[in-house]
């Protein structure tokens, strides 16, 4: 398997041949007012995705109407789908999150191999409350500092020279980060791949705002039935959601799925999901892990209070050989 076959937009970025897809959205020129109502700048933004005007230094770009788009949001929270649609310049969302908290920042060099070394970024807070959070310690607390866009954005172009690859954004999660990733954007001008680590319960206008921005969605498809995400991470319809995310991102960019084996979750949730995937998005590159470990408040739950059996993680790897997934381990 070649992964640069799989993930060749990512591949080409890399190599130089192809620009990274925030830098194209800050030279497509559009128009706009903040007078606009929102239903207007949803046509504009539609638009411009479909019909986009390159030009140099655009006025206004597809990445400030996105901005705009975002802030809007950010006062009525429905950047995923429990959709709380609080003000979040006043409280926080069912997430935790009120302005954009990074609990760490670092070269990466956990992450698949094609990625290492991964500028990650990770934001506290999450849209998920899974009893098995390996890293509840920022998920279900917030905790970490506001580190100013323009900063950040400094420190990208310096992590690029020290070698990384790419710009990681997680958490957590950082769905409910997206105003501040779009205005760091703002700052930046490097040619580096911008990678979407995600439990994509995302809604469909985070998943629009993403088009045209992240050029490597890297999911992570958890269970595969409605019943097991809503006993084990607290939320409701994840099926419905996630696959309709998963379809859009794949129709978008790249695509590097993520399922972590859990115990005694073989049958429902990981040979569903692979089936799907088999069906839904083929030439998505997947990741079948193994580390799962009891963590957090697992210990209670005991379908998932032990470590994973090998011989699990075994039976995972040969539904995958036997659907012909582009797999990785």
């Amino acid at each position: 398997m070649n992964w640069r076959n799989i993930l060749s937009r990512y591949a080409r970025i890399l190599d130089g041949e192809e620009e990274a897809r925030y830098l194209t959205a800050k030279s497509i020129e559009v128009e706009f007012s903040k007078s606009d109502d929102i239903q207007t700048l949803w046509k504009i933004h539609d638009k411009s995705l479909k019909e986009p005007r390159i030009v140099d230094s655009p006025e206004k770009s597809l990445l400030d109407l996105k901005i705009e788009i975002a802030d809007r949001i950010f006062r009525k929270c429905e950047f995923c789908e429990r959709r709380c649609r609080v003000d979040r310049t006043e409280q926080r969302g069912a997430c935790g999150v009120k302005e954009a908290s990074i609990a760490s920042e670092f070269l990466h060099i956990g992450e698949e191999y094609m990625l290492i070394p991964s500028y990650t970024i990770f934001f506290s807070g999450c849209t998920f409350h899974c009893v098995f959070c390996q890293n509840w310690d920022i998920s279900q607390n917030i905790c970490g500092i506001y580190i100013e866009p323009q900063r950040l954005a400094e420190m990208i172009k310096a992590r690029r020279a020290q070698g990384a690859l790419n710009v990681n954004w997680v958490g957590g999660d950082p769905t409910p980060n997206l105003p501040y990733i779009l205005k760091v954007l703002k700052f930046c001008d490097e040619n580096i791949p911008q990678i979407w680590n995600s439990n994509m319960y995302c809604s469909l206008e985070t998943m629009k705002l993403l088009d045209g921005i992240i050029d490597l969605y890297l999911t992570d498809f958890k269970y595969g039935n409605d019943r097991c995400a809503e006993r084990l991470s607290l939320v409701k319809k994840y099926m419905e959601i996630v696959e309709r995310n998963h379809r859009i991102a794949y129709s978008q960019t790249d695509m590097l799925i993520r399922h972590l084996v859990m115990p005694n979750h073989i049958r429902c949730c990981t040979e569903p999901i692979l089936k799907w995937i088999s069906k839904n998005t083929p030439q998505a590159l997947v990741n079948i892990m193994a580390q799962y470990r009891p963590e957090y408040k697992a210990y209670k739950y005991d379908d998932i209070s032990r470590p994973l059996k090998m011989s699990e993680h075994g039976d995972a790897l040969e539904i995958a050989k036997e659907l012909g997934l582009n797999f990785i381990y």
